[in-house]
């Protein structure tokens, strides 16, 4: 093929495809728009998992009427003019270029009021081609409509998830953004429900409690300048760093709770993600993850915020300043806002454990056994194609570190990590109550509330049916706000309330194909005994022979080992008796 100029048409969509990655994207870059227009008030509304419909409504500055149409050409912006304005960026918007990436993959109605003029303005477009123009009465704002997106790009169509996926990435695009300007009132409207809603009024802390709730919001520590350390260094001197950060008492399975805003634009930032997490160093637990809203303020000229198509990743002049002034803001707030912990009084949805002692292997008390006539099996893993794993009958020894059991087999010295070898047991268990279609359900006392953030809403109301397989009773209860009725029997006595967000933020990830089973691997780990949980005797004996009754006891579910053997020609040769 001969080389040619390609036309029009190919270019915009060409350069649709790095701008607009997803629906997100299109509310990511309207929102940043109205931003930019200095709007106090923006209403975002969509539909069909952003396919279908995505509005975006502020009440800034507008668009002139007659810069409506220039507004839609490729590289016009009114927000950089000269190479110098490049090297001093200061608004979220400068390329010119998302306007026109989205109209030329939808359909788009804009309907704009400048505060200039007495009556607005409207234009409709039909994959970048402008269809009719004219003037229509508006307040001063701008009103975006985006309609069948992606429609003439059927190869990025088919790429995307399911639309409770896609919907779950708008809700963070809208959330990032109401944590990064808490004077700003956001409303996210999907599919008719409302699931954000900021009151706008300046304080973090009133952002974070609407979008994470109030067991988060509570737990919050405030993030100022870190002390006068590098108050000396007048390069460092401009650098602010501000927001709030959660005590250590407070983490999650993964980094979606880590937000970063640099100038008030959302990043992500691998320096930034270590910096926090190297101030908590020593709080928290392995594969765990702090909560913070960290807003990182410096001179335009030491970011270069030009090196990636969506303006999601930036690089910093000096990134070890920066890390250093982020360690320690964070580091010193949690040392000295972090409080001594106090009893509080318990929740009424949870019992009370008896002090009678308890064995770890029998419920305290009796579960309730249903029988599910529409359930799904949790999908059997290869592992159940290959020969039985038998292991041989094992003399209890004793336990080590109260993370370890030694037992003595026919062949030598065996060490069982408990925590392991429970997961194994408790995801088999599951697993056959599933294939028999029967599940074991602890109903609680009294009703528990559970909030959700407005991504894990959304994965939330679809997965009602699979979560009540499994013996989760939830009912809505307001917006982002749940009743839980029963839980897994697996579960009672445990955190429940953790095991269910990180199961959401789990799907919301989209591992959508084998979630199912990462459901009954999720209870597993979380129903497991604890390392450094000490046992008695019974206890590890029980332990022992459940996990010889299993079909696959020399691995857990994730596929690490539950049982190293050391056989006696090993120990001979260690003691140097061959």
């Amino acid at each position: 093929m001969p080389i040619r100029i390609l036309d029009h048409e190919m270019i915009s969509r060409i350069a649709a495809g790095e701008v607009i990655e997803r629906p997100a994207s299109v509310v990511k870059e309207l929102v940043e728009n109205s931003l930019d227009a200095s709007s106090t008030q923006i209403s975002v509304e969509t539909s069909g998992g952003g396919i279908g419909m995505i509005r975006v409504t502020d009440n800034g500055i507008g668009i002139p009427a007659g810069e409506l149409e220039l507004a839609f050409q490729r590289h016009a912006t009114s927000k950089v003019s000269s190479p110098v304005d490049l090297e001093s960026i200061g608004s979220l918007g400068f390329r010119g270029e998302a306007l026109p990436s989205i109209s030329a993959v939808s359909s788009i109605e804009v309907v704009t009021c400048a505060e200039s003029e007495t009556i607005g303005s409207f234009l409709i477009l039909n994959e970048g081609t402008t269809k009719d123009t004219g003037s229509r009465g508006r307040s001063r704002g701008t009103t975006i409509t985006v309609r069948n997106l992606l429609r003439n790009v059927p190869a990025r169509l088919k790429f995307l998830k399911s639309t409770s996926t896609e919907n779950s990435h708008i809700a963070n695009v809208v959330s990032q953004y109401a944590l990064a300007y808490p004077g700003v009132k956001f409303t996210l409207m999907i599919d008719g429900r409302t699931t954000v809603r900021t009151p706008g009024t300046g304080n973090l802390s009133d952002a974070v409690l609407e979008i994470y709730g109030a067991e988060i919001a509570r737990g919050m520590l405030k993030l100022e300048d870190g002390g006068e350390g590098w108050k000396t260094d007048p390069a460092k001197s401009q650098v602010k760093v501000n927001g709030m950060v959660g005590s250590p008492t407070i983490s999650r399975a993964n980094r979606n709770y880590m937000s970063f805003f640099v100038n008030r634009r959302w990043i992500n930032s691998r320096v930034l993600s270590y910096a926090v997490e190297e101030a908590y160093h020593g709080m928290l637990m392995q594969g765990r993850h702090p909560v913070s809203v960290v807003n990182i303020t410096v001179p335009p000229g030491d970011v270069d915020v030009n090196i990636h198509p969506t303006k999601t990743e930036i690089k910093f002049k000096d990134d070890r300043s920066i890390f250093s002034i982020v360690q320690k803001a964070v580091r010193q707030a949690i040392l000295q806002q972090s409080p001594v912990p106090v009893i509080e009084e318990v929740s009424p949805e949870y019992n009370r454990p008896s002090r009678q002692e308890t064995s770890l292997f029998s419920s305290p008390s009796p579960p309730v056994h249903h029988t599910r006539r529409q359930t799904t099996p949790i999908p059997l893993s290869d592992e159940q194609s290959t020969p039985l794993q038998s292991l041989p009958a094992l003399r209890l020894v004793g336990q080590v570190s109260g993370m370890y059991i030694i037992a003595e087999g026919p062949e030598g010295l065996y060490i069982i990590d408990q925590h392991a070898a429970h997961e194994r047991i408790l995801f088999e268990k599951i697993r056959e109550q599933s294939t028999l279609r029967k599940v074991e359900i602890q109903g609680l006392l009294e009703p528990a509330t559970f909030e959700v953030s407005p991504g894990q809403d959304e994965v939330l109301k679809t997965c009602y049916p699979e979560l009540s397989e499994f013996g989760f009773a939830i009912e809505p209860f307001g917006d982002r706000s749940y009743l839980v009725r029963s839980v897994p029997a697996i579960l009672n006595g445990k955190d429940w309330p953790l095991t269910l967000r990180e199961l959401l933020d789990m799907v919301g990830a989209e591992k959508e194909s084998d979630w199912r089973e990462q459901l009954g691997i999720s209870f597993a780990c979380h129903g497991a005994i604890k390392a450094g949980q000490v046992l008695t005797d019974e206890e590890m004996r029980e332990l022992l022979r459940q996990l010889e009754q299993t079909v696959t006891p020399n691995t857990c579910p994730h596929g690490r080992p539950t049982i190293i053997r050391l056989t006696n020609t090993q120990l001979e040769r260690e003691f140097r008796r061959t």
